[in-house]
């Protein structure tokens, strides 16, 4: 506490000097023709840098703070932050190595080095908390001996989860004051102490707008760029910023959401541990939706066990969500001392004959007492599948807007929100609005959007069960988001686990898919994986 008291008397005495450069937004032509000529459409660019906010606004309020962490704890602190789990940060902190107020001030000054300078930003980061340090503060009084804790820990939000202090945007220019409630879930979190240190971006609303756009892009964030490979590497979607900024130590964790492959595609496209959960087990209340039928929120962090700490924090019942379960929380104690011999795996063979870093972490398995069975995927139907996302969007999206949106918003439901882009689509909606446009004008009936939804629930859950069943397997290891429709209709849980980097610097992950409800197996078998596999390697900045 000494410590933290001088800083704040020399932050008193030198606090004038606050003379943080401050960005200005240049010429990227050459960049977008650059661009163009990717053989990968989703890295074909029309615009990186946002044009309809200051990216100024980000770190207004504290440059004085960022100016004098950066002159004298930065550097000291980086080796003790950087890369490090929750339980080694909090018994740092219990060890009086730092505090709260430290570690919050280390990630904001860190978001500015990384994202104030031209070679290295990323536009992970679309808005931050400006009470994070006052947060901080009152955590530091009230201190914690709780390693496995998310107590005093910053953690970002992607930017379509509640959160009173910030607006709720999904990127999108028409909800850039939708100032609103806390969602349940970060009620959740701040319950348990946790810190919000900001939002991030993503793909504009959630990936389900414009078609065939990059993921990562969003009207008031601008282009998400992935720090594996800056405009050369896609950064997967639609929790893209929150992939990238956990990725690049930016924050402890972050939070993403999924309806099929949000969490799962960022996360490998990271070098991150994402957990997509079973429907109904983490609230979806005060979350822009989707899909009421296929939504879920969850964790997206650096390791297992940070990302267990996040989803005992914010798993739990919620009056409010039709599919809210109760309380799931997973028992770290079973986690930790997991017997991997009783455990029966399925890898696809495809993956296995075509894939080498699949490969290769699968003879891990094989070489490290779990059972792992080749498998082939089974067929089934799974046409229709966006119907869903389409017949739920519709309904969805008007009632968050209604029920939680900014009673100031200019916009109530779908056909409003293309209307209101239109008036400036060069600002608003660059790569256009084709997916909204066939939700409004290709409707289908109740009875047809409901036999619709049973039939693809039965296939998806095929799809696993029958070699589940056949081999008397727990799970089935996947690779990246590949499975993630299947999933998504099953509403099975979903672990992916980083497995290293392929010759273009480009991280890849496998994904331990299992039953509904049965996330803790998954963490045993992902701990254990990520015990004896070092699948993990950090970007370049982050390190």
């Amino acid at each position: 506490m000494k410590k933290h008291i001088t800083y704040l008397i020399v932050l008193l005495i030198i606090g004038c000097d606050s003379n943080l450069k401050k960005w200005i937004a240049y010429d990227e032509k050459q960049e977008i023709e650059k661009n163009s000529n990717s053989k990968i459409k989703k890295l074909q660019y029309k615009r990186i840098q946002s044009i309809s906010t200051d990216k100024n606004e980000l770190i207004k309020g504290y440059e004085k703070e960022i100016n004098l962490f950066l002159k004298s704890k930065y550097n000291e602190l980086k080796p003790l932050i950087i890369e490090k789990s929750i339980p080694e940060i909090q018994q740092q902190i219990i060890d009086n190595k730092f505090t709260y107020y430290d570690l919050s001030l280390f990630y904001i000054s860190r978001i500015y080095l990384i994202e104030f300078n031209k070679e290295t930003f990323l536009n992970s980061v679309i808005s931050l908390n400006k009470n994070i340090l006052n947060d901080a503060r009152e955590k530091d009084k009230l201190g914690n001996d709780n390693i496995y804790s998310i107590f005093g820990i910053p953690i970002l939000l992607k930017d379509n989860i509640g959160f009173e202090s910030l607006p709720t945007t999904a990127g999108a220019y028409s909800l850039k004051d939708n100032y609103t409630e806390d969602a349940f879930i970060t009620k959740k979190l701040k319950s348990e102490g946790a810190i919000i240190l900001g939002k991030t971006n993503l793909s504009e609303w959630a990936n389900y707008f414009c078609s065939g756009c990059p993921n990562g892009y969003t009207s008031l964030g601008g282009q998400t760029l992935n720090p594996y490979g800056r405009k050369i590497i896609d950064t997967g979607g639609s929790s893209s910023g929150s992939g990238v900024a956990t990725a690049s130590n930016l924050s402890s964790v972050s939070l993403g959401s999924e309806t099929s492959g949000s969490i799962l595609s960022p996360s490998s496209a990271n070098s991150l541990v994402g957990m997509k959960p079973t429907i109904g087990n983490v609230s979806r209340s005060g979350i822009i939706p989707i899909s009421s039928t296929l939504d879920t929120a969850g964790p997206m962090t650096r390791n297992i066990i940070d990302n267990i700490i996040v989803y005992n924090a914010i798993n739990g019942y919620d009056s409010k969500d039709s599919y809210s379960k109760y309380s799931n929380d997973i028992d770290i104690e079973k986690v930790l001392n997991f017997d991997s011999a009783k455990v029966r795996l399925g890898y696809y063979k495809n993956f296995y004959e075509s894939d080498s870093l699949y490969k290769r972490a699968v003879d891990h398995i094989k070489e490290n007492n779990i059972t792992a069975i080749e498998i082939k995927s089974p067929r089934v139907n799974l046409s229709n599948f966006v119907k869903i996302l389409d017949e739920d969007m519709r309904k969805d999206l008007k009632v968050y807007l209604s029920v939680y949106g900014n009673e100031k918003l200019e916009v109530s439901d779908i056909s409003s929100i293309i209307k209101f882009n239109d008036k400036d689509s060069v600002v608003r909606a660059p790569y256009g609005q084709g997916i909204f446009k066939k939700i409004i004008n290709d409707t289908m009936n109740k009875e047809k959007f409901d036999k619709l939804k049973i039939r693809l629930m039965s296939e998806g859950n095929k799809f696993f069960d029958i070699p589940i069943e056949k081999y008397n397997l727990d799970a089935v290891i996947s690779l990246n988001n590949y499975h993630a429709g299947y999933a998504a209709v099953a509403h099975n849980p979903c672990l992916t686990v980083p497995i290293g980097l392929r010759q273009n610097n480009q991280p890849a992950g496998v994904t331990f898919i299992g039953k509904s409800f049965e996330e803790e197996l998954l963490y045993q078998i992902g701990f254990y994986f990520e015990k004896i596999f070092d699948g993990r390697v950090p970007p370049e900045n982050s390190m």
